[in-house]
């Protein structure tokens, strides 16, 4: 289930801080984001597929650890990927 090539770098020239960011919070959620959706696509279909849900919450628990990484020490940053991701902000 991973992300194909184009699509990763499409994600990552949006969220980006400089040219070259591959590794700031804000585009590793932003991929983790992608990833939790496809999945969550899959297991709408595959309900008994439990070592993709299991794969799934441990996206969901890295997600939510930077996130609240990125509220503690960015919060204007925070405040606008919830808002650009559609996430709720519950951290």
């Amino acid at each position: 289930m991973a992300l194909d090539t184009a699509k990763k770098m499409e994600i990552i020239k949006a969220f980006q801080r400089t040219e070259g960011d591959t590794g700031s919070s804000e585009v590793q959620i932003a991929l983790l984001s992608k990833r939790i959706s496809d999945l969550t696509e899959h297991l709408k279909v595959f309900k008994k597929d439990h070592s993709s849900r299991l794969g799934l919450l441990k996206l969901v628990g890295q997600r939510r650890r930077l996130m609240r990484y990125l509220k503690r020490t960015n919060r204007t940053s925070y405040n606008t990927l919830i808002a650009e991701l559609a996430i709720r902000d519950n951290i």
